[in-house]
């Protein structure tokens, strides 16, 4: 049987996708926050550096520390911490050292609170480690009886977090990117990877489910099938192509070009970052949060997500978030478009690889 050979510019599709919105990390303290004095020098460094510093001081200082983020204008790793011997700490390792109100426990806490079973459909929850809060948000369909309810369980956390309200609706995002089709559904392919040596691709779980048969055009011939799907709770899906595939791992950047992946990676509070899409093209923003829990309605509730400040419509679900040659997201969903702005959110792909024994670059 003769295979399909699928072309260069179909699979470098592993950019594909996105979501979309605008919570910028706010850059007010708590009350009782105390940043370093302009005496106290950081070390000047890159995002990527600056999250692997950020992961060793949070093995080093432990419980001590609430949580950190990349201050993109002087090019520092901000460290929240608990007492003055936690941030001498920070400060010999080279960062910026911030006295704050509240753990990252005690956040984690809060939040916790929030989601579960008080979880509330179209809102998202995140510890934002700009502000020290846990950031609440709220979308357009969270009024009346739901919305009263959300605000006294926010406000009964006094200072440790705060209620936002976005415009839109927090929706899972079907149809766009260079497109992928199942049936009646388009998504976007994420990254391509290998598993035991054989093409894969990974995209959004919600997308499809296990067994699915796709195409790289509306009713075309089978390009992949869906081998795992994992959604709610998680949001990535497994698709092994069918037959030989040239399959680069690239991300298309919609001028003529392509951004090589070689790894991947976690993203740092502040870093900025590109996500690719045939809805929007290419767009640029900047990670505002971690280890977001996000409640699209319906029971669908996922955790873990990256949320950003990059815009992007419907049609990029499953789509990637990159920085550079690091592969660090796939769409999962958002609310707002290009024109307004919104909150998008990402699950993570080094989870997806984990999962799968993928490997990618």
């Amino acid at each position: 049987m003769k295979h399909r050979r699928i072309s260069r510019k179909r699979v470098a599709i592993a950019g594909s996708a996105v979501t979309a919105m605008v919570v910028a990390g706010i850059s007010f303290q708590t009350a009782n926050a105390s940043e370093d004095t302009p005496a106290v020098t950081a070390k000047t460094l890159s995002a990527p550096a600056a999250g692997k510093l950020a992961s060793s001081l949070a093995d080093d200082l432990a419980g001590d520390t609430a949580g950190s983020y990349y201050d993109s204008k002087t090019k520092a790793l901000v460290v929240n911490v608990v007492d003055e011997k936690a941030a001498e700490t920070v400060r010999e390792a080279g960062a910026k050292a911030k006295v704050v109100a509240h753990s990252l426990a005690e956040l984690k806490d809060a939040r916790g609170s929030l989601t579960g079973k008080a979880s509330t459909p179209g809102t998202a929850v995140a510890v934002d480690p700009v502000t020290n809060k846990v950031v609440v948000t709220a979308d357009s369909t969270v009024k009346g009886a739901a919305l009263n309810k959300l605000t006294k369980a926010v406000q009964k956390l006094g200072a440790k977090a705060e209620l936002k309200k976005t415009a839109g609706e927090f929706k899972k995002f079907i149809a766009g990117g260079e497109a992928i089709h199942s049936g009646g559904g388009r998504c976007s392919l994420g990254f391509n990877v290998t598993v035991g040596g054989a093409p894969h691709f990974i995209t959004a779980g919600h997308c499809g489910t296990a067994g699915s048969s796709w195409s790289d055009s509306a009713g075309g011939a089978e390009i992949g099938s869906m081998v795992d799907s994992r959604f709610p709770g998680d949001d990535f899906a497994l698709v092994e192509y069918t037959g030989s595939a040239d399959a680069p791992s690239a991300v298309d950047l919609y001028d003529g070009t392509t951004q090589e992946i070689t790894e991947a990676g976690d993203p740092t509070v502040g870093q900025s970052v590109s996500r690719s899409g045939s809805t929007t093209q290419v767009h640029d923003g900047e990670v505002t949060a971690l280890d977001a829990t996000v409640d699209y309605g319906g029971g669908d509730v996922v955790e873990g997500l990256i949320q950003t400040t990059v815009c992007a419509e419907p049609g990029d679900s499953g789509g990637s978030l990159f920085a550079g040659t690091t592969a660090l997201g796939l769409t999962s969903g958002g609310s707002g478009d290009c024109s307004s702005g919104g909150e998008t959110f990402f699950q993570p792909v080094p989870e997806a690889l984990a999962a799968f024994g993928a490997t990618i670059g």
